[in-house]
């Protein structure tokens, strides 16, 4: 009798042990997505104030310059709920202006501008990384909250179920050429 119920005991501790690293590991996705989803929205403020600035610097034509700002701005001001769509359509306001080299070109030419290039370089090229980097820790985060056992003993409490951040990030081709170089 008393062997059984060591045996119970250990069986007990053991299921405990496991639940408890699963829910400390739960824990620890949880807080790499927060990390990452302000990692990533930096990424997307540097980018917006970067398209703002060139918008406003004089080196476009107007109706460029209108274009990328008020992507831009709509990007830096927009509710949550409306985030995806307003960064997608930053990225094509950045794609419709930089889509050939001498509008580069213009903008390295003016004062100022190579490193305005540059930043806008480094921030187009950023933004999918940053995207990547919290949609994969969405994604295991996902895959250990639909196990059975987490939602059975409820591991993950009330945590939100985490969500991707899906948006068009694909870089302006000048650019993008521009970073190759």
């Amino acid at each position: 009798m008393t062997s059984s119920l060591i045996w119970i005991a250990v069986a007990l501790v053991a299921v405990g042990l496991y639940l408890s690293w699963t829910a400390g590991r739960l824990d620890r996705l949880h807080a790499r997505i927060d990390a990452a989803r302000a990692a990533l929205d930096a990424q997307l403020l540097r980018r917006a104030s970067i398209a703002q600035e060139v918008a406003t610097s004089g080196v476009l034509d107007p109706a460029a310059s209108i274009v990328l700002y008020q992507a831009a701005h709509a990007a830096r001001q927009s509710e949550e709920e409306h985030r995806e769509v307003a960064e997608s359509e930053l990225t094509q306001a950045l794609r419709a202006v930089f889509a050939e080299a001498p509008q580069v070109e213009a903008v390295r030419e003016a004062p100022g501008g190579e490193e305005a290039v540059g930043e806008l370089t480094a921030a187009v090229r950023r933004v999918p990384m940053a995207r990547r980097f919290h949609n994969d820790a969405v994604r295991a985060a996902r895959a250990l909250r639909l196990h059975r056992k987490v939602r059975w003993f409820r591991l993950a409490g009330h945590a939100p179920f985490p969500l991707a951040f899906e948006m068009d990030d694909e870089p302006p081709v000048a650019l993008a050429g521009r970073a190759a170089h």
